[in-house]
């Protein structure tokens, strides 16, 4: 499914209304070249969820931990990873352990390493706002993007 974004808020209210159908443990990738709008999508979803501080993007430490509501959320940049063996490092599995949310943007960088995803979205630049594309991947991800 494809949906078509005008603005910055538009792609905040998105995330937020995929954060509402979350429960816990779910793989989201967010793809996109720079600037397309995907730590926009995720600071959406983490509000979505009951955040109210600053949202950044982990392009340098790799991974941002939220605990909203009792719930654990990481955010990823893999923008910077070089290899993806770098993740088994880090202890990538013991972040998305089954219970978590994991957000991870850059998702082609930790190919092989990184758990299958839940819902895959695709983010590209058109001349007047942004396209998203969203494919469930998961059983899971079929019950939130049906919902959708």
């Amino acid at each position: 499914m494809s949906y078509q974004i005008n603005d910055a808020s538009a792609m905040e209210a998105r995330g937020s209304q995929v954060a509402q159908l979350t429960r816990g443990g779910e793989v989201i990738y967010l793809s996109g070249q720079l600037g397309a709008g995907k730590t926009t999508w995720v600071r959406g979803f983490l509000k979505g969820l009951g955040h109210e501080g600053n949202v950044k993007s982990p392009t340098y430490t790799l991974v941002e931990p939220y605990n909203i509501a009792d719930r654990d959320i990481y955010h990823f940049d893999l923008y910077r990873v070089n290899d993806p063996e770098e993740l088994e490092a880090m202890g990538i599995r013991d972040y998305c352990d089954g219970q978590a949310i994991c957000l991870i943007e850059w998702p082609e960088r930790g190919k092989n390493i990184l758990p299958m995803a839940d819902l895959a979205l695709n983010i590209q630049h058109l001349d007047s706002g942004r396209m998203i594309d969203i494919e469930a991947i998961s059983k899971r991800g079929k019950s939130i993007a049906d919902q959708l």
